[in-house]
C-alpha cells in the first residue's frame, strides 16, 4: 500500500518556507487553481500580502506603525484575506473539514483579519 503524502501549502507572493515539503503558490488565482486540481491540502500558510499594490498600501498607510486596515479598501489584486474567504466558502459547500492552517503575513491587521474570518469559519462548524 502507498503511504499518503502530507501536503503543505504555503500562499505568499515572495517568500518562501524555510522548512521543506511545501507547494507554494504566490497568488490567489494559483491557490484557487491548487485547491481546485489538488484537493485540500492537511496544512495551509497565508500571507496577506499578495503583491506590490498591496505593500504600498501597507506602507503608505501607516504601515508597522499604525497598520491600516486592508479591508476598508478596493483592490485590483486578491488577498490573503479573499484566499481564506474562498477557502472557507469551498469547505462549506464542499462539506470538507478546514485544514490545518497559520498566518504568516507581516501585515499585522492583514494577518488578524484572516485569523478572525479563519476562527469564525471554525466555530461556525463547531470546532
Amino acid at each position: 500500500m502507498k503511504k499518503r503524502t502530507y501536503k503543505k501549502l504555503y500562499l505568499d507572493d515572495v517568500r518562501t518556507p524555510k522548512s521543506e515539503g511545501w507547494e507554494i503558490v504566490r497568488n490567489y488565482e494559483d491557490f484557487v487553481t491548487w485547491i481546485s486540481e489538488n484537493g485540500l491540502p492537511d496544512e495551509i500558510s497565508f500571507d496577506h500580502d499578495l503583491g506590490r499594490e498591496h505593500t504600498v498600501f501597507f506602507m503608505k498607510n501607516g504601515g508597522f506603525e499604525n497598520p491600516p486596515n486592508p479591508l476598508n479598501t478596493k483592490f485590483e489584486s486578491k488577498t490573503g484575506y479573499d484566499a481564506a474567504k474562498w477557502l472557507c466558502d469551498y469547505c462549506w459547500t464542499n462539506g470538507l473539514p478546514v485544514p490545518t492552517w497559520n498566518v504568516h503575513s507581516a501585515n499585522p491587521v492583514g494577518r488578524d483579519n484572516i485569523i478572525q474570518i479563519m476562527e469564525n469559519f471554525e466555530k461556525k462548524l463547531n470546532y
